[in-house]
């Protein structure tokens, strides 16, 4: 049986499938977005809603600001959308300019606010439903953090809060200073990237050391009821399509299974992928990073389907490459 979403615990009706708006906006430049863009977005849309999407996860540079302004045209040639859909969006990472050795992370106050300000007005709305700091800044200073957060919401610029790419050590600390519970946690989880599995089934073994996924990390969000959103569930088209040359043994074996019990169940590869991490019981949410209205369809049977415990374990099995113990 597929698993509530801890956001509907929170009254917060979230579909069990979220659609990830990297791909909105063209290139990475500073380009202006043009009207193929914006019809790219409504596109996407149409294909999202249609196998019943509703929440859209945004972040401020995505395609440096253009993902959310082709979304804020969207908003601006069907206003009737924005009460009926769920705007998630990010902050914290500094893109890097010319003359700059690197991205930097930062959770300033200052930046926090102004990253904010930024992305309600390229969306064009008055308020983001959940808003995720998007990767830990080690110069964070939780007190100046909760502070921002404190006016943003008391401004009701921003309902929740949620972090990305955290462990459940930086997600406590956090919390220690903040009054708003964060709500989300946004982590690279699918078929091909599955440390997050590993790491439970290696404690106490040796191969644990070699992990770099933190340990409690899942169970800290399962018990505070923190939804883990999955982002890159797809794993890029491995095991949908992809060219596999140059591919290691263990992800072909896995994309012909895939493909094999897409064909047993009548249903996409899309769906299977998708499964696997639904069927998980930490009722994780994919955020599909696809823009592409086929493949967004070929994603409609992913929270119909549930995997059976077998073949959960021989994808997982196929995908690591080595017998479990």
């Amino acid at each position: 049986m597929l698993r509530t979403l801890p956001l509907h615990k929170r009254h917060i009706p979230a579909s069990r499938i979220a659609l990830g708006c990297m791909g909105l906006g063209g290139d990475w430049d500073h380009q202006p977005i043009t009207a193929e863009h914006i019809k790219q977005g409504h596109e996407a849309v149409d294909a999202a809603l249609s196998i019943g999407i509703n929440m859209f996860d945004h972040a401020d540079i995505y395609t440096r600001g253009k993902a959310e302004k082709v979304f804020g045209q969207i908003f601006k040639d069907r206003p009737e959308l924005r009460e009926n859909i769920i705007i998630q969006s990010k902050c914290g990472i500094r893109l890097m300019e010319p003359g700059d050795t690197s991205n930097v992370f930062d959770f300033s106050g200052a930046h926090i606010l102004n990253s904010v300000d930024g992305i309600l007005s390229r969306l064009g709305i008055e308020y983001i439903d959940i808003l995720l700091l998007h990767r830990p800044d080690p110069l964070m200073d939780p007190e100046e953090v909760a502070a921002a957060l404190h006016k943003l919401k008391a401004a009701g610029k921003v309902r929740h809060f949620g972090v990305s790419n955290m462990s459940a050590g930086q997600i406590k600390l956090l919390q220690a200073y903040c009054d708003e519970p964060f709500i989300v946690n946004q982590l690279h989880l699918s078929l091909a990237q599955i440390s997050w599995v590993d790491a439970g089934i290696s404690v106490n073994r040796e191969p644990w050391k070699d992990i770099t996924f933190p340990e409690g990390t899942l169970e800290h969000c399962r018990t505070e009821n923190i939804q883990i959103q999955a982002w890159g569930p797809l794993a890029q088209g491995l095991f949908s399509g992809r060219s596999l040359e140059n591919q290691p043994e263990n992800i072909v074996n896995t994309a012909a299974m895939v493909q094999r019990i897409a064909r047993e169940r009548g249903t996409t590869p899309e769906s299977i992928v998708l499964s696997w991490l639904m069927t998980h019981p930490a009722a994780i949410q994919p955020v599909i990073g696809t823009v592409n209205p086929l493949r967004i369809a070929a994603c409609a049977d992913a929270d119909k389907l549930e995997l059976t415990r077998k073949e959960w374990y021989d994808l997982y099995v196929s995908s690591r490459g080595q017998k479990l113990p």
